[in-house]
């Protein structure tokens, strides 16, 4: 061992060992990049294995949902398309209302059609038989028949007020969650994230503030996964949600689809405008509510006010009145006690005194 050790230590032994080193070194520097493989293709494989696993699970919940297929079974659908009721009560703004208030699928179509025919007759009956059984008010006959016919248009135009409240409603809930959600938006892509995977992202995380647009971010996500062409995705969702900040987020998303824009800054801006927006909003509302509180104070508060303030002015005439009511009678009680205390010192009978004097 120790003429091992000391055969090592010899000039030539140590210039053997370096000389092996550096070969190998030299070796493994040329040889390392074929051992290592192509990175950039791993990353872009397992993107697309996370994207292909993403439209599988969004095409799932698209088929799952009961309200997306592609025919009506029940028995209004039935009936609708029996009566033919889709071309009958045509209106081309319906799809758009319905997608606005969230009723996808042919079951509402059916359903709206199905109410637009049958509620006229429902509200002819119900004005009928109040106003000819119940109470007609005093109405000349002309006036009734007018007032049924009244019934039959709130009855025909009733699906649509509903339906443009709901969309109403759920706009606002929207709106009200969008700021944030873009907000997150911008941090998922300047994390590293594709925008699909960024939508996924915030669906999930927003679905407490908003389950409406957690709702449509999601159906964003199952668009981006299987339509030919990407901004066809960001115009449905503006087309859903109706609202101007959305447009014009969708707008940003596709030019930076289309032109390599930084997408970052697009939504860095896009998330302070509509912050903007939400809080013009919230403005406009604190502006106009003096004068929604107008009528509520005139009608509630400035009866109590007039009763606190005049009540116990009331209250002391009312005692006034008793008072000098009582004045008189007294008075003249007090004048015959007077003078019969006169005559009964004079020895005189006061009736006799009455009879004398009348």
């Amino acid at each position: 061992m120790y003429e091992i050790l000391l055969s090592l230590t010899k000039p030539e032994a140590l210039a053997s060992i370096l000389v092996a080193i550096a070969v190998f070194g030299t070796a493994l520097t040329m040889f390392m990049p074929y051992l290592q493989g192509n990175k950039l293709e791993t990353r872009l494989k397992s993107v697309s294995m996370q994207r292909e696993r993403l439209r599988k699970q969004s095409r799932a919940a698209l088929e799952s949902k009961k309200g997306l297929r592609r025919k009506d079974d029940s028995a209004i659908g039935e009936i609708s398309s029996r009566l033919n009721l889709a071309k009958a009560l045509e209106d081309p703004n319906l799809q758009d209302m319905l997608n606005k208030a969230g009723m996808r699928g042919p079951g509402p179509v059916s359903a709206f059609y199905f109410a637009r025919m049958t509620l006229p007759f429902v509200g002819m009956l119900v004005v009928f038989f109040y106003v000819f059984f119940v109470n007609d008010f005093g109405m000349q006959p002309a006036m009734k028949y007018g007032s049924i016919l009244f019934g039959a248009a709130a009855g025909f135009y009733a699906p649509n007020l509903y339906v443009s409240n709901l969309a109403q409603k759920r706009q606002h809930s929207i709106m009200r969650a969008f700021p944030d959600a873009l907000d997150m938006l911008l941090i998922c892509v300047e994390s590293g994230m594709s925008i699909e995977l960024g939508f996924h992202k915030v669906g999930q995380e927003i679905g407490s503030a908003s389950p409406e647009l957690a709702e449509e971010f999601g159906l964003t996500v199952a668009e981006l996964a299987y339509l030919p062409e990407r901004r066809q995705a960001y115009e449905n969702l503006a087309r859903r949600t109706g609202h101007e900040g959305v447009k014009a987020v969708c707008m940003a998303l596709g030019q930076a689809e289309r032109y390599g824009t930084p997408l970052g800054d697009a939504l860095r801006v896009m998330a302070k405008e509509n912050r903007d927006m939400r809080m013009a909003e919230a403005e406009k509302k604190a502006a106009a509510l003096p004068a929604k509180l107008t009528v509520p104070m005139i009608v509630f508060f400035l009866p109590v006010l007039f009763l606190v303030v005049l009540g116990p002015a009331y209250i002391k005439y009312q005692a006034m009145q008793k008072k000098n009511e009582a004045a008189p009678s007294l008075t003249r009680q007090s004048g015959s006690d007077r003078r019969s205390d006169a005559g009964s010192l004079m020895g005189v009978d006061p009736r006799v005194e009455v009879r004398i004097l009348a």
